[in-house]
């Protein structure tokens, strides 16, 4: 796979993973959880975001 569609297809991914991640947690923060129950959810959410940007920075960005 060329680096250009690999950064692009790895750059959309990720960018749909943290955004729907990010909604899920906005949604169960702001509901019937309320934002003392959606916490721990929320920080998961942070760490797995984070992960998942380092792997894109990591598979398509770093020059190994």
């Amino acid at each position: 796979m060329s680096y250009t569609v690999k950064l692009i297809v790895g750059l959309i991914g990720t960018a749909f993973l943290c955004i729907f991640i990010g909604g899920l947690s906005q949604s169960i923060s702001s509901g019937f959880a309320g934002f003392k129950g959606g916490a721990p959810f929320m920080i998961i959410a942070i760490v797995v975001c984070g992960m998942a940007v380092y792997d894109f920075y990591d598979e398509c960005i770093r020059k190994k």
